[in-house]
């Protein structure tokens, strides 16, 4: 049922899309992450998590985290750009690669190998959330960037996952570091909100969250290599 709650949020998210409500889009996306921590979490305190459980949690997780902010970014970019929008719907179809890869793949059970389907959906949220800007290269740019991220999906780039074993700081420092910074943009994006009178300038923080996301990684992954 809580499964079913992130499913239905993503199609609710693909229909405020097409109404150029993204804003409100985005808000039923990170309702659907809610439920998507929750379904889990549920599972394992019932003791009712299955193989049923398991695709049931992919495939919502293509609608909310897949297909949403796929429509999100096409529909924000078609009165600019005309049908070249399609090409953000690219994103659908890697996702569900990511998806796919996942529940077969057992090196993710303590960490993640390519770019989270929530964290793409968290980016592209907090970038359509934002008023549309007059600029005649902005279009291009960010189809780049949404090939870019269909790249990152499903590459091969280790990515820290937050399933903490325990809360000491010896086992998890990499991981506060991480969460520090959230906090930091969190705030400077709600001071700037406030200040402007914006509130869909908060929602840019999870823009900012996922790119600190990304580099963090890119960090760790160096630090590692040069040991």
């Amino acid at each position: 049922m809580i499964t079913c709650c992130n499913l239905l949020c993503g199609c609710i998210a693909v229909w405020l899309a097409t109404r150029g409500a993204f804003a409100q889009a985005f808000l039923f996306v990170l309702a659907g992450a809610l439920f998507d921590f929750f379904d889990g979490f549920a599972a394992r305190r019932l003791g009712v998590s299955g193989p049923l459980g398991i695709q049931m949690d992919s495939l919502a997780d293509d609608i909310t985290f897949g297909l949403a902010p796929s429509m999100m970014l096409f529909c924000y970019l078609r009165p600019m750009i005309g049908h070249w929008s399609l090409i953000a719907l690219l994103m659908a179809a890697f996702s569900a690669l990511r998806l796919g890869k996942f529940n077969i793949d057992e090196r993710q059970h303590t960490s993640f190998i390519g770019l989270p389907t929530p964290a793409n959906a968290l980016f592209w949220g907090g970038i359509t959330s934002m008023p549309a800007i007059d600029n005649e290269w902005l279009p291009w740019v960010l189809l780049a960037v949404s090939l870019i991220n269909c790249y990152l999906l499903v590459s091969e780039m280790p990515m820290i996952a937050f399933k903490f074993k325990n809360f000491k700081w010896s086992d998890n420092a990499y991981r506060y570091i991480f969460l520090s910074g959230c906090v930091v943009i969190l705030i400077f994006c709600g001071v700037r909100a406030c200040q402007y009178e914006q509130p869909a300038l908060f929602l840019f923080s999870g823009t900012g969250c996922v790119i600190w996301y990304v580099l963090y990684n890119i960090v760790l992954r160096f630090a590692a290599d040069k040991k």
